[in-house]
């Protein structure tokens, strides 16, 4: 037995009618952007979805160095075993979204074992690929307080066909965010892997998702969001688990949980895709008042959002020689927009003052509400509530 899709009330649907319009509505956005401007985000929420599910497991980095690791990149900053970390989950949740359309694709336990050994074989001391042999418990370490245990080892191997079962009744229910959420709560909660049980939960709610999204699989996960949110998560996870293996304990305010994070993500980024709009028209201007080559735009977007500009990554997306790439990143110097760091083969790019401010000129400060509130009539939808 494991913890069942829960029945859900009018103010559920109504929540989940509201994280629908969201999503279709930034499908439209998204569909009639430039091809650039559409990437830049894809590639910005995928890095920050790697930051947010990572950090909750104390791996981590900044969103510069997240968006290095998206581009197989190397950041000098990092401790090798962390970038190892970083570089595992990549791989793991590249194959998810590329997964999520694959009409012969079959949840299975060896594919959730095959994800693990993707994201932890930087280190066989944690078991990747293999289900735990002994008991597990999950400790606060603050207080060094066992807060949950899991079940019994013998148990794993039923209980997560169980799972399987419940991740393939997709054609069967109503809501692929609410399956999401009973998948991840399940494979949390049986705790079969001796290690990263937390990443591979939030991975293979994020698969459960794509194959069903609106949007584009990236655009659905909601690791960010918990990412930003680490201790609420704990603590919903705590109080649904009660400390031990108890799967006919209530999974609905779990459920609640992470529809909050949905509509509250979805919020997120609507307007993170205005602000790279206001941003990508704002340079654009620049450019053209410069007489700048339109292909030089992407390295002052990179710039803006505090990445680090390189000449391999401008040659690469624009096809030019190293040559023509040198001659751009040094006209951008010459003009003021970008700064050089570093000499050689190691030297990148930075903004300059003037590309630095246009970040903070166009970010949008303002919060998501509580979607149960809003569809309880106490909030506004216009009184937007999440961090930027």
């Amino acid at each position: 037995m494991i913890h069942a899709y829960p029945k859900l009330d009018s103010s559920d649907q109504d929540v989940l009618g509201l994280i629908r319009s969201l999503r279709t509505e930034l499908k439209y956005q998204v569909s009639i952007n430039p091809i650039r401007w559409t990437g830049f985000l894809r590639r910005n929420t995928f890095a920050r979805a790697l930051q947010g599910s990572n950090s909750i497991e104390g791996i981590n980095a900044n969103l510069a160095e997240a968006v290095a690791i998206v581009d197989d990149e190397r950041p000098e900053t990092l401790e090798e075993e962390t970038i190892r970390a970083l570089n595992g989950y990549r791989t793991a949740m590249t194959y998810v979204l590329r997964l999520h359309d694959d009409p012969h694709l079959v949840i299975n336990a060896q594919l959730i074992r095959s994800l693990h050994f993707m994201m932890l074989n930087y280190d066989m001391t944690k078991l990747p690929g293999q289900w735990r042999n002994g008991p597990i418990y999950v400790v606060h370490e603050p207080s060094d307080e066992t807060v949950y245990e899991g079940p019994d080892a013998e148990l794993v191997p039923g209980l997560i066909e169980e799972l399987v079962a419940q991740a393939n009744s997709l054609p069967d229910v109503d809501s692929s965010m609410v399956l999401g959420a009973m998948i991840h709560l399940n494979l949390a909660m049986i705790h079969p892997f001796k290690d990263g049980n937390g990443r591979m939960a939030r991975a293979l709610q994020t698969l459960i998702l794509a194959r069903k999204g609106v949007v584009a699989p990236v655009f659905c996960s909601i690791e960010e969001w918990l990412g930003r949110n680490t201790e609420s998560y704990y603590k919903i996870l705590a109080e649904t688990g009660k400390g031990k293996w108890s799967p006919q304990n209530d999974a609905l305010p779990w459920v609640r949980f992470c529809l909050i994070a949905h509509y509250q993500q979805a919020i997120t980024l609507k307007k993170r895709n205005a602000q790279i709009g206001r941003l990508w028209e704002a340079i654009d201007k620049m450019t053209t008042a410069l007489k700048l080559n339109e292909r030089v735009q992407l390295p002052l977007m990179d710039a803006a959002f505090g990445y680090k500009v390189r000449n391999l990554r401008h040659r690469t997306e624009n096809d030019i020689s190293e040559v023509v790439a040198s001659r751009d990143l040094k006209e951008l110097c010459d003009q003021g927009l970008l700064k050089p760091v570093g000499e050689k083969r190691g030297r990148y790019y930075v903004a300059g003052d003037t590309i630095a401010d246009l970040r903070a000129k166009f970010a949008d400060k303002t919060k998501a509400a509580n979607p149960y509130d809003l569809v309880s009539g106490k909030a506004k939808a216009s009184q937007l509530t999440l961090p930027v």
